[in-house]
């Protein structure tokens, strides 16, 4: 599959670039998160998990809310964002969270992945990654395949030791107002502009203009604005607006967006590279 330049969506349309629509394992802490304006170069093989701390606006007071939807769920608070139908491979080795891959082992292998960075804190909203395939190592560590499920809300912190459990919601997003025809239109779109954007990139790193094929492999609108979402690596901030947006067509429009502005961009760019090509 063709690189797919990473793209930050933002209210100035400036774009950046960023990842690769095949998924790939990757290592990246708070502090190695990738400065705007800049090409992501490829990283080692691994995402490394240890937590951030969860913040206090988390914790009310009183009991948490009595719904039939709202279930208790084990949470990993980590520097980026994971989408449904995604896959994420992971390599656990701090004690707490090997604690709860041995009670995970035991129940339902689901757990809750949710955004956090040392600047913006720990976000309201995530998604459940259920465990596909596991490896546990000698010293005990846990090598995971996780792929992304429901998106959730946190309602309540029920503990934080030995690791966070929070009472939580699902969030679906709501029926569209327009009808599917809209939605599929919206999609459509969206992935011709994909199209264009890994067309544009492949030429400016001298791949040939090289068409990618199919992007939506038949994904219904709902579940291929996610997966655009997840090809946004790199610009997490951007990617957990993306999740947290309750209405598919609104989720589809903004990504359009920035798929437009970056093709812009790619467009001038190699239109410079015309003029000067060994620049």
């Amino acid at each position: 599959m063709s690189l797919l330049p990473q793209i930050l969506h933002s209210p100035s349309t400036t774009p950046i670039f960023i990842s690769s629509l095949n998924p790939r394992t990757t290592t990246i802490t708070p502090t190695t998160l990738t400065p705007p304006h800049h090409y992501i170069k490829k990283r080692p093989n691994l995402l490394r998990c240890a937590a951030s701390s969860f913040p206090e606006k988390h914790h009310k007071s009183g009991p948490p809310p009595q719904s039939d939807d709202t279930i208790e769920l084990p949470l990993f608070p980590l520097p980026l964002v994971l989408f449904p139908g995604t896959i994420l491979p992971l390599q656990i080795f701090e004690f707490r969270y090997r604690m709860m891959m041995h009670t995970l082992l035991q129940t339902d292998l689901r757990f809750g992945i949710i955004y956090s960075d040392t600047t913006t804190g720990t976000a309201d909203v995530g998604c459940v990654g259920e465990v596909v395939k596991h490896e546990r190592l000698v010293d005990d560590r846990f090598f995971l395949i996780c792929k992304g499920q429901e998106r959730f809300r946190v309602t309540n912190i029920v503990r934080t030791k030995p690791y966070l459990v929070a009472s939580v919601t699902w969030l679906e997003d709501k029926p569209a107002d327009n009808g599917e025809e809209d939605l599929e239109t919206l999609a459509s779109d969206v992935e011709t502009y994909m199209k264009d954007v890994i067309r544009l990139s492949n030429r400016l790193n001298g791949k040939g203009e090289k068409e990618a094929q199919d992007l939506r492999k038949n994904l219904f609108p709902t579940p291929f604005s996610f997966f655009v979402g997840s090809t946004f690596e790199g610009a997490p901030r951007e990617q957990q607006a993306l999740l947290e947006l309750e209405d598919s067509a609104a989720r589809l429009k903004r990504e359009k967006e920035t798929l437009r502005n970056t093709l812009n961009y790619l467009t001038a760019a190699s239109a410079v590279k015309d003029v000067f090509p060994s620049s």
